[in-house]
Formats: C-alpha cells, structure tokens, sequence
C-alpha cells in the first residue's frame, strides 16, 4: 500500500515542488520514495513495501522506458495475469503487481481494468504521446483526487498534498457543508475543495494537451437471480468467502485481522487463521469490546492485541484526525479506526477487515422494517405521511422515528446508513443563503436506475454508492494509511461480489434475521452467539461524553464562533437539549463540531 502525487504542467524544474507535495503523504508510505519528472509531468510516489520487498520501489517503467506508472493498492490475481503476459512475450524485472498492470496496459489498454481482481489507484504516463491515464477500482477501496487549476492539472491519493504547489488556490466549496449535514460525510464526486474532485469508483481518466476525458468502465447492478435454491446459493457464496479470504492473505509480510464483537469481521478473523488480532474499546464497560475479542481469539487460537481508549485520548487525537482525513467525516467510529490501526501497525503491516459485508448481504437493522412493518405498509401513504408530522413533534424516540420515517417516501428519507439533518433542518442551521436543493441533487439518479426493484435493494444499492464509499471505505482508507498500515477488504473482492449481487432479497434480509445467508455460513466457523448478534455498528459513548462538563464546553466554545457557517443559536440549542436530556441529539452535535475542528485545520492554521 502507498501513496502518490503528481502534477502536468510546463514548468520546467519539477523536482522540488513533486518532492514537497509527497512529503505530504510520507504517511502513506515510509519505506521508500521515487520520482519521474520531464517538461511535461512530476510524478511522486511513497511506498509502503509489502510485495517484493527489495525490487518493489516506484515508479515503474516497460523495456524501452516509453511508460511508467505509479501505484497504489494490490492486485490479488497479479500473478496469474503475469504469466499471461509472458506467455504473450513480455519480460519481468520484479515481481510485483505494479508491473503486470503496467504491461497489462500495454497489452490491452484500458481493457487490463476489467481482469484486475484487487483494490487499486494507478497512474500510467506515455513518454511519447504525453498522455496520462489513470484509473481508481471498482468500489472505491482506495482514492484517487484530481483538480485543474490554471495550467496545471493535479491528482493524487490525498488533497493534502496539492495545496502547497504554487498554483494551488485553497478556497472552501461552501455547498459541499450543505449536503454534509445530511449524509455526515463529503458525498458525490465534489469535495469541501473548490475544483477539487474525486475520480468516482469504477471510472477511468485520461489527460493530454489540457483535456481531460473521464469514462465509467465499471458499475454495480443488483439483479437477483431466483431460480437457485437456498443451498445453491450457499455454497456458491461459501466458496467464494474462502477464495477471497485466501486471495486476500497473499503477501510478504506478515497479515494480521481487525476484530470487533461482530460477525464481519469476526468471521474475516476466524477464516483467515491469522496469528494476530487486534481490538481497541472504551473505558465505560457498556462500550468494550474487548473481552468478547480476547474470548474469540483464543477460540480460533490467535493472538488479540489490544487497547482501551480513554476519553483524553479521543478528544487529543481528533485534530490529527481532521488532517489525515482531508475532508470533513462525523463517523464517531472513524476515531476508533485510528487507533486499532494504530495498535495493529505496532504488530504487522497488512490488516484484514470487514467492510462491505453489511451492503452486500444486507446486514444493516433498517432494512428489515419493510417485514418487521409490513402492516404498516398497508396503511395508505397520505395516512402515514400525516401521522409522521405529528410524531416529528415529539422528542426523539425509536417508535416515534419509525413513524416519521415511515411518513416520507424512501427516496425522501433514506440517504445511506446515515441521515442527520433533513433539508429543512438544513436551511435552518445554515447562515448562508443555500445553493443546492439539498441530498436529492445526488441521490435521485441513483433512485431512477433501481425504481422497479424492492425498498430493501433500493437501500442497497444506495448504501453501495453512498455510504460506502463516503464514510466505510474512506475512513477505512484514510485511518489506516495515517499509521503506515495496509487495510484489505475480502468482502469486497470482485468475484465474490459478482455472485453476492445476484442474491435474492429473500435470502438477505427478513424480519427475523439480517444477513441470512451469510450469518449461516459464519455459523459453520463461529459460535452461534456470534455469527446471529444483531448489528451494533462500532460503539463510541460521545453521546454520554457531550453531557460531561468538559467535553460540553468544548464543544460550545466552538459553536459560539461558527457564525461564518452557522446559526449560532440553533447549534447551541441542539447540544444544551442534548446535555438536558430532551433530545438525544449526539449525532447532530458531533456533525457540526467535526466540520468547525476540519475548517480549523486547514482554513484556520489549527494544526
């Protein structure tokens, strides 16, 4: 795993600015640097060695040095697809899967995409020709940044790196703070950088001469197959876990496995047979998970390693947070994901991890509401609709939320796994005049390609293209390369998932079960305690801090100044109902405050 960044324009002495710009993510890879640079481009890159150690360093380039490429991620078929190509006359210098996808190019171009299994952000530039392309993988597993600003055309691993080159104009894309608020995390393919954007999952790039042409080559489709039986589908899933699990081991360093109470990651932990696990909790016992992982672990005979987080802790680390992150995310779990990474880089190199499992199999706790509720369905809509707005009167409540959800149409209340402030609320809290119509400007194409399919694929299909990649895999990414470690995903593995895609919702979700089929084949490794507990997500107590005196008046101070962004009475509002106890208003709260500690870090000098 590493990290890259590089720039196209016409000045002519690259070598100190591209090597500036790659100091900048030193954290991504400490092992070693390498850098190309002509009249045309810089090239940097940071590498953290885990496959050929010694002959791995980047760049890369082909025989006649006409090509070279820089890249980050690993490729899980990389050796098959090598013998292809020297069977095809190609001839190795390494033995990495830098150079397959390198000579892969060569051969198929941009065809070599479509036969990589693995995660991956590349580029590879034309000496001659003077054409960078460029490619980020199917699901988003690893980042890819870009932006044109004058004559100069940036793009790199993190943001962080751009803004010390000379051309770089640092301004707040304000609306960006707009869709925010609702999904927690920057969402769509803008970031909280104006002319900063991201290169979409499963999309390719390609820039010559100040063009710059993007095209999907890549794109998720949900479409059940139900003409096989339970047990077929079992299988088929079954084999295809332990091929992932395999495929995702395959290194030169010693790989360990991220493990909380649940069954993703338990089962990842379980399946792998790795020696080492690695768990971090709270000091309140209502939010440790750690003697559920020490008791796992000697069950399936590994070692857990792992760490209690005090409350000082997490408070101290946020600001590094808000930097390594690069953008505003107000996931409370993404802190934790600091620091179990933190643990497991003291350890290993290369971590396995769980994400992607919830999305896929149909893990989360909202999508059974359509069995759990179904007579509520039956009420009809503008029924509902009246009933939600007079439970939206009242203080928070489980029951009560149902009913105010239930009250709106999907494609208007269902966002992602996430929704924290709706459009009203919005417009409410803001101090600026707004310049979107709010969450529908991104999720409504999304909403048009599923509309004939059930709410529970809907809601997965939404979860894949937002949540997912938003806030899991970006803090998945960004928390673990802070602390030179490499995350994998076997969840997320090409082929697995081109056969879990197919599943019928009936062997997902139900109103009983979550995850049906996955959670029995986690049976067949895992006590059952373990592969049936219910989703709990990463517990954090914030909401239980927020009321301490000290964190409350943290925050406060903050939202005290954030007049620039903010209603400054309304925000209050929100975190003293909080503190009283009238609203459990935590997540709110903790939306607000990441985004005025970012805007500190990299607007204010904060750090």
């Amino acid at each position: 795993m590493c990290g890259f960044v590089g720039y196209v324009n016409k000045e002519k002495d690259k070598k100190d600015n591209i090597k500036k710009m790659a100091d900048l993510i030193a954290h991504r890879g400490p092992d070693s640097e390498g850098y190309y640079t002509d009249e045309n481009i810089a090239l940097g890159f940071r590498r953290l060695s885990i496959i050929d150690l010694n002959n791995g360093s980047q760049p890369i380039y082909n025989k006649d040095k006409t090509k070279v490429i820089i890249f980050n991620g690993e490729i899980y078929n990389y050796q098959m697809l090598r013998e292809e190509l020297i069977g095809k006359g190609y001839e190795f210098l390494t033995n990495t899967d830098t150079e397959v996808i390198l000579h892969g190019y060569e051969e198929y171009n941009e065809g070599i995409l479509d036969k990589l299994r693995g995660m991956f952000a590349f580029v590879i530039y034309d000496t001659e020709s003077k054409e960078m392309f460029a490619a980020r993988d199917f699901y988003g597993i690893k980042p890819f940044y870009y932006a044109k600003m004058g004559d100069t055309f940036m793009f790199g691993s993190e943001i962080k790196s751009f803004l010390i080159h000379p051309d770089f104009k640092k301004e707040l894309n304000r609306k960006m703070l707009e869709y925010y608020l609702t999904f927690q995390y920057s969402a769509g393919n803008e970031t909280f950088f104006k002319n900063v954007y991201k290169l979409m999952p499963g999309h390719y790039l390609k820039y010559k001469d100040g063009n710059l042409e993007i095209k999907r080559y890549y794109e998720l489709k949900l479409e059940a197959d139900e003409d096989k039986t339970y047990e077929e589908w079992k299988e088929e899933i079954r084999e295809a876990l332990n091929d992932s699990t395999e495929a995702h081991k395959v290194s030169d360093v010693e790989v360990g496995s991220f493990l909380s109470s649940g069954v993703d990651s338990s089962f990842i932990a379980a399946n792998s047979n790795v020696d080492k696990t690695f768990t971090v909790g709270f000091d309140d016992k209502k939010y440790n998970e750690i003697s559920y992982a020490e008791e796992l672990s000697e069950e399936i005979k590994t070692q857990n390693i792992n760490r209690v987080i005090s409350k000082e802790d997490y408070f101290k680390s946020l600001t590094n947070i808000a930097y390594y992150m690069d953008e505003p995310l107000a996931d409370p779990s993404a802190i934790a994901l600091y620091f179990v990474a933190n643990t497991a880089s003291q350890h290993v190199k290369v971590s396995l991890s769980g994400e992607g499992a919830d999305e896929i199999f149909g893990g989360y706790n909202i999508y059974q509401e359509p069995f759990v509720w179904s007579w509520y369905y039956k009420v009809p809509f503008p029924i509902r609709k009246v009933v939600g707005k007079i439970a939206g009167i009242f203080p928070s409540h489980r029951g009560l939320n149902f009913l105010v959800r239930r009250g709106k149409k999907l494609e208007d209340r269902f966002v992602g796994n996430a929704f924290i402030f709706d459009n009203k609320e919005v417009t409410k809290l803001l101090s600026f005049k707004r310049e979107t119509n709010g969450f529908k400007d991104l999720t409504s194409e999304y909403y048009d390609k599923v509309k004939d399919k059930d709410d529970v694929t809907k809601m997965q299909y939404i979860d894949f293209n937002f949540w997912l990649i938003g806030d899991i895999l970006l803090k998945a990414d960004k928390m673990s390369m802070a602390n030179s470690l490499e995350v994998r995903v076997p969840f997320l593995d090409r082929p697995l998932i081109e056969k879990a895609r197919k599943l019928p919702t009936k062997y997902k979700v139900d109103k009983y079960k979550t995850k049906k089929l996955f959670r029995d084949i986690a049976h067949e490794t895992l006590p059952q305690k373990v592969s049936d507990k219910k989703k709990l997500g990463f517990p954090v107590p914030i909401r239980v801090w927020m009321k301490d005196e000290d964190v409350y008046n943290l925050i406060k101070g903050k939202f005290e100044k954030a007049e620039e962004f903010f209603n400054t009475k309304e925000i209050i509002k929100l975190l003293d109902d909080h503190k009283n106890g009238k609203k459990d208003n935590s997540r709110k709260v903790w939306t607000i405050y990441m985004f005025l500690l970012w805007y500190d870090v990299y607007f204010g000098g904060a750090r």
